[in-house]
């Protein structure tokens, strides 16, 4: 199945917190934001411009492509039919599900990379 995935704009990060940590304040703002509690820690992605630079273990400069959906949950392989053209070729990735879709995040250095691997399989980048 043919998937478009919409780039944001921006930097990523993916920040790990304690897991007793309370929602931290500096999520707030523009771009995709997801928090995910665990029982071993709290993760956040947000733009990295907000993630504070001291006293946060975070991986930066991810890029954030949005599989434009909605799926339905019953629908299988989408985000399958994404990652593996990625994944085969050495490229790192990041996956977060919502209720709606699919947002993959992938290297800034690895983006256009990813993006002629997504064209040869078939999906649109725009």
């Amino acid at each position: 199945m043919p998937v478009t995935l919409q780039q944001w704009d921006g930097l990523y990060a993916v920040a790990q917190l304690p897991p007793d940590a309370p929602f931290p304040d500096w999520i707030n703002g523009p771009g995709m934001v997801t928090v995910t509690r665990a029982d071993d820690e709290l993760s956040v992605v947000c733009r990295q411009d907000r993630v504070p630079e001291d006293g946060v273990r975070a991986d930066r400069g991810w890029r954030c492509l949005k599989l434009l959906g909605p799926f339905a949950f019953n629908e299988t392989g989408i985000v399958l039919s994404v990652i593996r053209p990625l994944s085969e070729n050495g490229i790192g990735i990041f996956v977060i599900s919502t209720f709606n879709g699919d947002f993959l995040l992938v290297k800034a250095a690895d983006l256009p990379a990813a993006g002629v691997l997504l064209a040869q399989a078939g999906h649109t980048v725009c």
